[in-house]
């Protein structure tokens, strides 16, 4: 019996490990960065200003969304994806902390979470946060957003 929940803990691990859905190597979190890659790839920049550990909204947004198989097949192929985050009991370097900052003062960011759609050349294009209905619903205001 131990050998088989091993088994399964393992098995798990290795699932949730590997999946593309969490791939945290797909969010940049440098702006000049994400500018230049969607203008080399002409791909439209989706800024997630967040508050990940501690914004019940934004985890949720994280979870029924940016988590899912649907958004990052999407995302790969359409986005270039940058997380502009506050959290509240992860340590970012002061560095990442001042230039987060910058980006809320200059976007207006007064809640999260704040989804600003900016196009190839970093002009703002859109704005949304989290709403109910999953990938699906998401990816239709994206699609909305030209």
């Amino acid at each position: 019996m131990k050998n088989l929940l091993a088994g399964l803990l393992l098995s798990a691990t290795l699932i949730l490990g590997t999946s593309p859905a969490r791939a945290e190597g797909a969010w940049l979190t440098n702006y000049e960065q994400a500018l230049a890659k969607a203008k080399q790839e002409n791909r439209r920049v989706l800024m997630d200003f967040t508050g990940s550990d501690w914004c019940s909204w934004c985890m949720k947004l994280d979870k029924e969304v940016f988590s899912t198989s649907k958004f990052t097949s999407y995302a790969a192929q359409k986005l270039v994806l940058l997380k502009v985050d506050f959290p509240r009991f992860k340590h970012l370097t002061d560095e990442q902390q001042k230039a987060n900052e910058k980006l809320a003062r200059e976007f207006g960011i007064e809640g999260y979470p704040t989804v600003i759609i900016l196009d190839a050349a970093g002009k703002k294009i859109g704005q949304t946060g989290y709403q109910p209905g999953g990938p699906e619903a998401f990816l239709a205001t994206l699609e909305a957003i030209k």
